[in-house]
């Protein structure tokens, strides 16, 4: 039975430039999809989501990158649980069985580097058919006090630890592009090394590397044979297309 990860970026399911303002519409349609490919198929999927207006504001805020705070360690996990909480309860308003998994409380970092982060109850939660849903989280760090975990990270981390099939990043724009506006078909890290001045960043406020940091990513992820895509996940249908596994957006490829 194949894993699916599916990362949706806070830029689809909040407004980045207001604070802390989700887009409920956004979330409802792709719980749905979500919801439909569940009915149809039997592989398992794993829900990783942005923390968008709800974390890229707080954790610049209280700047985590330049000291340790506890008290902003705590505002901005609060607030990224809210919206984790949004996007739990659209699955499950649409019929797909999902529960949390907050990196807090599963994940330690030192330098920013993630060393330890528990899985055991992210395979209890697929074996029984249920969906973890994980996000970009505030978390403890042995060097820094606390860091800021994006959820690009987690991304590769958890498809190497569970064997995942199909990996996608679920942006705002139609894949990778260019310096023209147009999709970058395939990256791998060869073409990566040419094209990489020329790729488009977040033009909104970002701490985790906006799409440069997407890519940097999962080519890492590329590099150890598991091939993802960076799709439209803000049109219509293409969550879906992805699911079933359909071209869309960028391949981010070993060869």
């Amino acid at each position: 039975m194949s894993l699916i990860i599916l990362k949706i970026g806070g830029s689809v399911i909040t407004e980045k430039s207001s604070l802390s303002k989700a887009r409920e519409a956004e979330i409802n349609r792709i719980s749905n999809e979500v919801a439909s490919f569940k009915k149809d198929s039997d592989s398992q999927l794993i829900l990783v989501h942005g923390a968008g207006s709800f974390g890229h504001p707080q954790a610049m805020k209280y700047r985590l990158n330049e000291g340790f705070d506890a008290k902003g360690a705590y505002l901005i996990h609060n607030s990224v649980k809210v919206l984790n909480s949004k996007v739990l309860e659209s699955l499950n308003n649409a019929g797909a069985n999902a529960l949390p998994v907050h990196p807090l409380s599963s994940c330690l970092l030192e330098n920013g580097k993630i060393i330890d982060f528990q899985v055991g109850q992210i395979k209890v939660m697929i074996e029984k058919g249920i969906i973890p849903v994980l996000h970009g989280d505030v978390v403890m760090d042995r060097i820094k006090g606390a860091s800021v975990l994006s959820g690009d990270r987690i991304i590769p981390h958890l498809a190497i630890a569970l064997n995942a099939s199909q990996i996608g990043a679920g942006s705002d724009v139609d894949g990778v592009l260019d310096d023209k506006d147009a999709v970058i078909k395939k990256i791998t890290h060869f073409s990566f090394v040419d094209m990489r001045k020329n790729i488009k960043g977040s033009g909104s406020t970002d701490v985790t590397g906006g799409m440069l940091g997407k890519v940097s990513e999962l080519l890492e992820l590329a590099n150890k044979g598991i091939s993802s895509r960076i799709f439209n996940a803000s049109r219509k249908g293409i969550v879906s297309s992805f699911l079933y596994g359909e071209d869309v957006g960028t391949l981010i490829s070993d060869k």
